[in-house]
């Protein structure tokens, strides 16, 4: 039996990695048309050479892609270097609040297009933004700066344990001339001396 279509198959998994890598890291959902339809061109591309006309290669080179796209999730997780050839890493594209250009032109990436998955994900100012990234998926993730995050549920509930008690504990304690007292104007008026002319 000819074994070459294993290498063959072994080869081009790797020439689709890299020219993946190439294309850019855009998930299905964030790809145009015209790049859903080259990426699945790349794919049957990929496979022709391998399946021709036979239904065992066929089946043996789906085997192999299953089989590959395991042990690279395995290399993955055992060799750091290996994660970051295959996946990649994330790149900083605002910092502080200032874009960085050069990240975004080698992501290919226009203001636009930041602009429009910042706005997705709520943000109206860049200057909000202490850090935001594009993951290895094509996704954003950011930090927003400590003026422009919402309050949490457990920075609310801090702040009424750390204020509400005080706040009841003063309402509750009026100053003491504020406090009614039915024996105040007695007490006045036998403080008060009589009159000369009384006397």
């Amino acid at each position: 039996m000819d074994f070459t279509f294993v290498w063959q198959t072994a080869f081009l998994i790797l020439s689709g990695i890299l020219l993946l890598r190439i294309a850019g890291r855009k998930s299905i959902s964030q790809m145009t048309l015209a790049q859903t339809v080259v990426m699945i061109s790349l794919g049957t591309i990929i496979v022709q050479p391998i399946v021709q006309k036979s239904m065992w290669k066929a089946i043996a080179g789906a085997a192999i892609f299953v089989a590959a796209i395991v042990i690279l999730e395995y290399l993955q997780l055992k060799f750091n270097l290996f994660e970051k050839f295959i996946t990649g890493k994330s790149k900083i594209i605002i910092q502080n609040g200032q874009l960085n250009i050069k990240n975004l032109k080698k992501l290919r990436l226009t203001v636009d297009q930041l602009e429009m998955r910042l706005r997705n994900k709520g943000i109206t100012k860049l200057e909000d933004v202490k850090f935001a990234t594009i993951e290895p998926n094509g996704q954003l993730g950011y930090e927003l700066e400590d003026d422009a995050k919402p309050l949490t549920v457990g920075e609310f509930k801090k702040i009424l344990n750390d204020y509400l008690p005080a706040m009841v504990m003063k309402m509750d304690e009026k100053p003491e001339s504020a406090k009614p007292d039915i024996f105040d104007e007695l007490n006045k008026s036998n403080a008060q001396q009589n009159p000369k002319y009384l006397q």
